[in-house]
C-alpha cells in the first residue's frame, strides 16, 4: 500500500466494493421472498467474480487503500453469511455446516480482541483466507443451481458440495495460521512488556 493511496476513498476498485455490498441484501431477497433462485445465482456469481476484480485493478490502478483493504473482507463475510444464512434457512446446507464456517468466525473474532488488547490491529488477509473464501464464492452459486434447475441438479449438486467442503476445509486451514499469527504476537508483546518491566 503506497503512502499516497491509502487515505483514498473514491477509487474504482472501492466503488466496486460497495456495489458488492449493495449485492448482500438484493440475494437475500430473491433468495427468501421471491424465491428467485436464478437471478440469486447471477447475484451471488457476481459478486464472487468482483472479489478478484476489486483485487486486480487496485494493484493494476495503483489504487491500494486502508478502505479497500477494510471493505473487501467485509463483503467478503458479508456474502458468506448472507448465503450461510439463506441456504440454511432453505434447506440447501445443513445447520453443521452453517456451524463449522460460523465457528470460525468466532475464532478470528477472538483473535482480533485479543491483538487489539495488545494494543495490534487486524491481521493481513493471508492468500490461503483469500482462496477459501473464492472457492466458497464459486461453490454457493454452483450449489444453489441444483434448486434452481433440475437439469443441472444432478451436476451442480456434487460439484457444488465438493468446492463447499474444500472452501471449508481451507478456510479453517488460514484460521488456524491466524491463531499462530496471533500467538507470536502475544508472545512478542509480553516479551517486549517483561523487558521494559
Amino acid at each position: 500500500m503506497t503512502a499516497q493511496a491509502s487515505g483514498r476513498v473514491l477509487t474504482v476498485p472501492n466503488m466496486i466494493s460497495f456495489t458488492r455490498l449493495l449485492g448482500v441484501p438484493l440475494f437475500l431477497y430473491l433468495f427468501l421472498v421471491p424465491h428467485r433462485y436464478g437471478w440469486a445465482v447471477a447475484v451471488l456469481a457476481l459478486g464472487g467474480t468482483s472479489d478478484w476484480v476489486d483485487g486486480f485493478l487496485a494493484r493494476r490502478l495503483q489504487q491500494v487503500s486502508r478502505l479497500g483493504e477494510l471493505l473487501d473482507p467485509l463483503a467478503d463475510r458479508l456474502y458468506i453469511l448472507a448465503t450461510l444464512i439463506a441456504f440454511t434457512v432453505g434447506g440447501v446446507v445443513a445447520w453443521s455446516f452453517t456451524a463449522a464456517l460460523l465457528l470460525r468466525e468466532l475464532l478470528l473474532i477472538g483473535c482480533l480482541a485479543v491483538l487489539r488488547r495488545y494494543g495490534y490491529g487486524p491481521l493481513p488477509v493471508h492468500y490461503l483466507g483469500k482462496t477459501a473464501t473464492f472457492i466458497l464464492l464459486f461453490g454457493f452459486p454452483v450449489l444453489l443451481l441444483a434448486p434452481a434447475s433440475t437439469g443441472a441438479a444432478p451436476v451442480a449438486g456434487p460439484i457444488g458440495w465438493a468446492l463447499a467442503w474444500w472452501g471449508l476445509a481451507l478456510y479453517w486451514a488460514a484460521g488456524v495460521l491466524y491463531v499462530v499469527q496471533t500467538v507470536r504476537l502475544v508472545r512478542a508483546a509480553t516479551t517486549r512488556e517483561a523487558a521494559q518491566a
